[in-house]
């Protein structure tokens, strides 16, 4: 179980260095209730993360996140010890702190440009942070880290750049170019005339007409000529005795 898990993060860590340009040290942003799962499951972040990731690893937090920990009392107060191990990154709410969900969202904001991973185990912030691409997720499952395989929107935007790479950016501006000379004056003219098509003949007046069937005489029964026939005998018989007499 414990290979497969290293091949599967080995996988996803190099979609994200080759697509998204995450180099090591990797920089993770974990929450409160990343800390909390960690110290109920008896995790060492610090020693085990960066083996799993197979890497260096800079573990950091915010200030929103330590601020939120410090309100909940004494329900978190291991969590809290935790956090203060890691780097405080500044944020841009230092005189007015908000959620620590919120924080780590604006973090990752503008396609990531710090390459954070955000590791969580709030499952709404997860599927938000799914929701951008080229952000890394992780999170503890049956006491174990997990890194989540890359998003659908991580693997659309991937897509779309390969597709965008087929074609350079000088023959995409010609192309432009070529359109608003051409195309668009070509379309704006064919829609005000419309072209006459060049008509055919009647496909109805080629075809062969059809010959006249003479009306068919219904055959008489074979029962009537013979009662005929008899009748013509018996009426000559008659005759021939008349005559005798």
């Amino acid at each position: 179980m414990k290979i497969t898990r290293q091949k599967h993060a080995k996988k996803h860590l190099s979609f994200y260095r080759h697509n998204f340009r995450f180099r090591e040290p990797y920089q993770v942003l974990l929450d409160g209730t990343f800390c909390q799962a960690a110290l109920r499951n008896k995790i060492q972040i610090k020693e085990q993360l960066p083996g799993y990731l197979m890497g260096e690893v800079q573990l950091c937090t915010t200030r929103c996140v330590m601020k939120e920990l410090e309100s909940l009392g004494k329900e978190l107060y291991g969590a809290k010890l935790i956090a203060q191990r890691f780097q405080v990154r500044n944020c841009a709410h230092l005189e007015s702190p908000i959620s620590s969900s919120e924080c780590l969202l604006s973090m990752i904001a503008n396609d990531n440009p710090h390459h954070y991973f955000i590791a969580t185990q709030d499952h709404s912030l997860g599927n938000k942070v799914r929701k951008r691409a080229g952000v890394p997720l992780i999170f503890i499952i049956q006491n174990t880290m997990v890194l989540d395989k890359p998003s659908p929107k991580s693997v659309a935007h991937v897509q779309a750049q390969q597709i965008s790479q087929l074609v350079p950016e000088h023959q995409k501006h010609n192309l432009e170019h070529l359109k608003d000379e051409q195309g668009v004056a070509a379309g704006t003219e064919r829609r005000g005339k419309k072209r006459k098509r060049v008509g055919g003949p009647n496909p109805l007046s080629c075809m062969k007409k059809k010959k006249k069937k003479s009306p068919e005489v219904p055959p008489t029964p074979a029962g009537s000529q013979k009662k005929r026939r008899r009748k013509k005998k018996g009426n000559s018989a008659l005759k021939g005795v008349a005559e005798s007499v």
